[in-house]
């Protein structure tokens, strides 16, 4: 069945307004289902293929555009770069909005390439797996970070509801948020993480990636699942598998480029200094951080180590997929003092701070503020909103004077009615 996603508005936003429009993100995170669902009876579709070229696309770009009149999807347009320029030159003659859709799962072979090509004439969407309000069947409602950016106040008057969500936490986050993976039988999960895992190196990282032993480069990603929801030090990581920082380095732009890995800027309250602290690096999807792990089962989450750095990962998954359907978008940073307070995650918009704690505990405490309240501390002068520390707890409760804490699978309890069916 297909699910609503919270995409779908920002879409047709983007589709009544600009000539070209471009959804990028990970593979198999639904663009292509997006679209098919979208434009149903209303595009022509054509998938491109790095080996194959799909009509001569590549040889003869003109004659392959004179042949497929808009509106028209070009999926995994980073297989066939040739059509930007003659693209580019029929979107002049005409500017009528919505004539061309664009995707790709690379941001090196798509972004640069259309920043340089189409600029000023295309608008970006970016798409990530499911949302638990979009595995939940809720895709279309107002997530309640988007009400708790306007106001935390609000959000505290009307409270929450826990979302209807799919699975129980630990086997939400073994799943991940991959769409497929949300409707597979639970013994045949792993295999179907290996076989993404092999599909990704063997497709775009190949194409990406200047890598002589692609064993080691697949170590090097469970590696960087290993370290998710932690400050950066290309050195260590170096040192782990025998590459040099600039190598570590490199990969990580290269897991960057194919939406499998999230860096986050230390926030220093310096716009100069901002970018000089670690940034700190999560992997894109619980799942395949869990198969990467050897996480045998959802229960094998329990006692292992990584448990409260996935669930980070996750909260900050859910952070990540709320923001990317607003425009602006708020900076997101993440807060460490010299004396080694912290805070998880800090969104900044209009001037004003909202401190995101996260902490893997069913009953939070006052105790769990205190990086927000040393925030607030080395901050007099900044405008800081209410805290929250999300977890997997029950309820929306105060834990100070200035803090909450919410649960991490939170919905505006305006939302609270009976979901779409599931099958």
């Amino acid at each position: 069945m297909y699910l609503e996603r919270a995409a779908s508005p920002r879409l047709s936003t983007l589709l009544a307004a600009f000539p070209s429009v471009v959804v990028t993100g990970a593979r198999q995170v639904g663009k292509s289902t997006l679209l098919a669902h979208h434009l149903e009876g209303q595009a022509d579709f054509v998938v491109f293929d790095p080996v194959v070229d799909v009509e001569n696309a590549r040889r003869d770009p003109e004659l392959f555009l004179e042949n497929h009149k808009p509106p028209l999807v070009l999926d995994e347009i980073q297989y066939a770069p040739e059509l930007l320029a003659p693209l580019k030159r029929r979107i002049d003659r005409d500017r009528t909005p919505g004539r061309y859709v664009l995707t790709g799962s690379q941001q090196w072979g798509v972004l640069r390439s259309v920043a340089e090509s189409l600029a000023g004439r295309v608008g970006f969407l970016d798409l990530e797996g499911f949302s638990l309000l979009e595995a939940s069947g809720r895709g279309t409602e107002k997530p309640w970070l988007h009400a708790w950016l306007d106001s935390p106040e609000t959000v505290l008057e009307g409270g929450v509801a826990r979302a209807p969500v799919r699975y129980p936490l630990f086997e939400a986050l073994w799943r991940g948020g991959l769409p497929e993976a949300q409707f597979l039988p639970l013994e045949v999960i792993p295999d179907f993480h290996m076989a993404y895992q092999r599909t990704y190196v063997e497709r775009d990282a190949r194409l990406l990636a200047d890598v002589g032993d692609w064993q080691q480069f697949g170590r090097f990603m469970r590696l960087a699942a290993a370290l998710t929801a932690q400050e950066m030090n290309h050195s260590q990581i170096g040192r782990e598998i025998g590459v040099s920082p600039q190598t570590a380095r490199r990969w990580l732009a290269v897991l960057t480029a194919t939406f499998q890995w999230f860096e986050v800027s230390a926030y220093s309250g310096n716009t100069v200094k901002r970018v000089s602290g670690r940034p700190k690096g999560y992997v894109a999807d619980t799942g395949l951080a869990c198969w990467a792990l050897a996480l045998s089962t959802p229960n094998a989450l329990a006692s292992h180590p990584a448990w409260g750095a996935l669930f980070e990962t996750a909260v900050f998954a859910e952070i990540r997929k709320a923001l990317s359907i607003l425009s602006p978008r708020p900076a997101v940073y993440h807060w460490r003092s010299v004396g080694g307070a912290e805070v998880d995650l800090l969104l900044e918009r209009d001037g004003i701070l909202y401190p995101l704690e996260v902490k893997a505990v069913s009953r939070p405490s006052r105790r769990d503020t205190s990086g927000i309240t040393a925030l607030r501390k080395t901050y007099p002068d900044r405008r800081i909103a209410r805290g929250l520390v999300i977890a997997p707890c029950e309820a929306l409760i105060p834990l100070s004077e200035t803090d909450w804490a919410m649960p991490w699978d939170a919905m505006l309890r305006g939302n609270a009615r009976e979901p779409a069916a599931l099958t």
